[in-house]
């Protein structure tokens, strides 16, 4: 299954993707990444062989203890009092060759690899596409490479994941291996069923791990914290479920989690900037107002969606749902207005100036849309074509809405035989292409436009002002924690 999809819009990707190097700095910045896992491991084996010593004690042979046999397989490494454990080796000892011609091992040449180095190059006209699978157990990003002149979809590289993936966020912002890179970077943002937030560089082939993990729950002496469930304002403590990148204020990325909270990280530092915990259960969705830069909206299981600014959380405007929400999204082309899918198959629209916390008729929604009879898994609002909704069911069913005049319209509905969907996006670059993926494993890119009524209903709609030229800067967590305390 596939259960997120993200775009990458043309120009970002590097036009020859790297391969990944395990230098002598690559492999100690991995051993300082790895040793809380590292540690974590090693004292819960030596927990399971306490119980398992405790459990057959009783029964030991005394001719066969003097030989020790339950510690015969310990690391004697581990055993040395002081010294680091190492996730590998010293690279120094590695043999290398200047070119494949002298390896013996190796019976591609260098013109060879010059034939599969024009295979993986990407095209300026080209779109990136991650798409977050699962397979027999086994999570991976696989980043596609979209040719739209040719309508060819094909898999460039892929990226293995620990764990069961939630959610996807492309960012910009430069950190990690090429934190002192100037220019702005490819990266991606994965949520999983793991409290911590992966970063991994799109433009780097074969990662043996990511560029950044953000919400690590470090403590003194090395190692992590076990698994908890008490909110903590440094760090998550449960899945990771939305991801949202702040673009104006580029080194900020928001989240939120089964713990209940939504918190702003610091992407420069990797640490906290602020924890917010006014929702009672499992906040699901996240997301950056389009023009103000620090207001946020979010929605939970405890049936409210809620809007704010993150410089003044002490004031929280909420409104009421009848049931969980599946995703959230903001109207481009109307920034007041925002969008709520809910497991019941309905869509609404808000009015964010007209809150819930009055006792008028204005905290009502300005249309209910009864969209599917399962839940409105999927939903994205169109950011170059006015009033252009679609959305996507378990049903397996995505459609597509007019709701320009806040009377939505179904345009058209088709199954994409991608099994139950979970999740679709509109391209960045072009208007009339859609990405959908679902319970199938496999990703479909539809073009819209190849509808009739699709072409007759929103032709002469134009791209929304003041979203595309907003001025891009970076600020300071100091500064940012003083104006949110």
């Amino acid at each position: 299954m596939i259960s997120s999809l993200h775009w990458v819009r043309k120009g970002v990707a590097a036009e020859q993707p790297e391969k990944y190097e395990l230098t002598e700095q690559e492999y100690e910045r991995i051993n300082v990444l790895t040793a809380g896992e590292l540690k974590e491991a090693r004292e819960e084996l030596k927990e399971i062989k306490e119980e398992q010593m405790n459990d057959v004690k009783k029964e030991e042979d005394p001719e066969l203890a003097e030989y020790n046999l339950e510690n015969y397989d310990d690391d004697d490494e581990e055993k040395i009092e002081g010294r680091p454990i190492k996730f590998f080796g010293s690279v120094k000892s590695l043999t290398y060759y200047a070119s494949n011609e002298e390896d013996p091992y190796l019976t591609l040449n260098d013109e060879e690899d010059g034939s599969e180095a024009e295979d993986l190059r990407i095209l300026k006209t080209d779109n990136l596409l991650v798409a977050a699978k699962t397979e027999d157990e086994i999570s991976q990003l696989e980043i596609y490479v979209y040719e739209e002149s040719n309508d060819n979809l094909y898999v460039h590289h892929d990226i293995m994941l620990p764990s069961f993936p939630l959610c996807l966020e492309w960012l910009d912002f430069r950190l990690g291996r090429k934190s002192d890179v100037p220019g702005g970077g490819n990266y991606i943002a994965v949520g999983t069923f793991e409290p911590e937030i992966e970063i991994w560089d799109l433009d780097t082939m074969e990662s043996m791990y990511p560029d950044a993990i953000i919400g690590n729950r470090e403590v003194k002496g090395g190692g992590k914290k076990k698994r908890e469930k008490k909110i903590n304002p440094n760090y998550h403590t449960d899945a990771v479920m939305s991801l949202a990148w702040n673009k104006q204020h580029r080194n900020i990325l928001a989240s939120s989690s089964a713990d209940t909270t939504v918190k702003l990280w610091d992407l420069q530092k990797f640490i906290c900037a602020h924890s917010f915990n006014h929702h009672s259960d499992k906040v699901q969705q996240v997301q950056w107002h389009p023009i103000e830069s620090t207001i946020l909206i979010t929605a939970s299981y405890d049936k409210t969606v809620t809007a704010f600014d993150s410089r003044s959380p002490q004031a929280i405007e909420t409104w009421n749902i009848s049931s969980d929400p599946e995703c959230i999204q903001w109207n481009p082309f109307s920034p007041q207005q925002f969008y709520v899918s809910t497991e019941e198959g309905l869509v609404l629209c808000f009015d964010a100036r007209n809150t819930g916390n009055d006792n008028n008729k204005n905290h009502h929604p300005l249309f209910t849309l009864h969209a599917h009879d399962s839940s409105v898994s999927a939903l994205d609002v169109n950011p170059l074509i006015e009033g252009c909704l679609v959305t996507g069911s378990p049903d397996k069913t995505v459609k597509v809405w007019d709701v320009k005049s806040l009377k939505p319209n179904m345009v058209t509905s088709r199954d994409l035989s991608v099994g139950k969907v979970f999740s679709l996006q509109f391209c960045p670059d072009s208007p009339f292409q859609l990405a959908v993926a679902g319970s199938s494993g496999s990703v479909y890119i539809w073009d819209i436009s190849t509808n009739a009524g699709v072409r007759h209903v929103f032709e002469g709609r134009g791209i929304p002002l003041g979203t595309s030229k907003i001025p891009v800067k970076d600020i300071d967590t100091q500064q940012y924690n003083n104006s949110v305390n």
